[in-house]
Formats: C-alpha cells, structure tokens, sequence
C-alpha cells in the first residue's frame, strides 16, 4: 500500500489560491489529502469553494506562515508532507516522482528542481536550481555559509522528522524553512536532490519576499549565523 501524501497549502489573501489547490489536485499520485490552512484571510476565500469537497480546509487566527504549516502537519494524516505556496504550483507528477525517490534514498526529507513564474503563469526561467551546489555534498554544505540553496516548496518531508526536530519556528516570520533545514541537517537527515523540476516558483509584485526585503534580510542574517557554526564543524569533520 502507497504511502499517504499530505500537501499543506498555507492561504493568507492571495488571489492564486485557486491555481495552487488545482495543481496539488491534478497530482497522478495517490493517495493524497490536500489540506488549505486559512491563516485569516480576508480576501480571495470565495475562490476555494468550488474545490470544498476535495479539500480539508482549516481556518485559524493570523498567525504567518509556519504557523499556518504547523497547524496543517498536526492535522495531517500523511506519512509524507509537502508545502505547497498558495501563489506556487506543482507539476501534475510532483509527488509521484520525489515519494519514489525518497523511498529509494531511504530519505526523511528531500527537495528537487524548479522553474520560475510570472504572474500569468508563465515560464520566465527553466531549472532555477543550481546543479553544481544542489548535487555535490560539499558544495551543498558550503552553500549554507552563505546562502539558502533549498526551495520550500520543492521539499518533501517524512512526518516523523518533525518528531525527531520539532516543526517551523513560529518566531521566525520569514526564515522558519531555513531554520528548519539546519535543524534537519543537525540531527543527521540525509538531504538529497532530485534533479526534476517538479514546482513553479512564481514571481509576482505581491510576493512577500518582494514586499518585506529588509525585514527578511535582518531575519536571514540573525538564523544563518546561528546555523554557520554547524555547518562549519561538519564541513571540518568531512576535510571538505
């Protein structure tokens, strides 16, 4: 019997969030539950009632982002979990590809290729990833030390690392994935690539990261340095 997949798709006043449940529906995986946590909207809900008997739907208070995924992993039934951004989407074969290559890698998290996207959807750069650091143990590490070289919503998380780490920060509005991956790496999770471009990333005008720059930098800088020290002693116990 095929594992239980879980997509959880965070939802705050966001006009694509009809596109975003659509591609988690149009999954060739099964089984799935996609679950849209309401993180208190006040616009664009209207948009999800058409897929109301397909979805488990959860409203809460505002709370942000990792909030919003916690509250979506302690009501998930799946033995795996993917984060789906409700102005994201996936490519029809998503889950189907990354639950077979965990399973073959024997890995508790994982995240693979993408693309970018407009606004309308379209495809304004192939294959964002960067294969030279995403593919090489050594480079990969290193990127840490200066940058976040996984995108969150390429990842796929077995529901037991969060048992093993604890889920997203809540303190951290902006850089809960990138404190979770150092989390993930510290407990030693084996963090492989699978180079499929399985999600589009979309870039638009209203995207947070767009939106809140100087904040997200601050937060960036304060996480990563208390990451860096780690990723030092691994990259000094391997000779890399």
């Amino acid at each position: 019997m095929r594992p239980i997949v879980s997509i959880i798709i965070p939802f705050y006043n966001c006009s694509y969030i009809d596109q975003a449940v659509q591609s988690a529906l149009n999954q060739t995986y099964s089984p799935i539950e996609v679950i849209v946590v309401d993180d208190g909207s006040t616009r664009h809900a209207e948009r999800l009632a058409p897929y109301l008997p397909y979805i488990n739907y959860l409203g809460k208070a505002n709370g942000g982002t990792a909030s919003a995924l916690n509250h979506g992993i302690r009501n998930a039934a799946g033995e795996y979990i993917a984060w789906l951004s409700s102005d994201d989407l996936f490519y029809p074969d998503k889950i189907n590809r990354q639950v077979s290559f965990m399973m073959e890698q024997h890995a508790r998290i994982s995240h693979t290729n993408f693309n970018y996207i407009d606004s309308g959807g379209n495809v304004t750069q192939y294959d964002v990833a960067p294969l030279s650091v995403v593919t090489n143990p050594v480079d990969f590490y290193r990127c840490f030390l200066n940058a976040n070289p996984v995108n969150g919503c390429t990842v796929m998380i077995k529901k037991e690392l969060f048992q093993t780490v604890g889920l997203f920060d809540e303190n951290l509005p902006y850089t809960h994935d990138l404190d979770f991956w150092f989390r993930a790496i510290r407990s030693g999770a084996h963090f492989p690539f699978l180079n499929a471009t399985l999600t589009a990333y979309r870039w638009h005008e209203g995207m947070g990261t767009l939106r809140h720059q100087e904040k997200i930098q601050v937060e960036y800088e304060q996480t990563q340095s208390r990451g860096r020290g780690f990723m030092l002693e691994i990259l000094a116990r391997t000779n890399m």
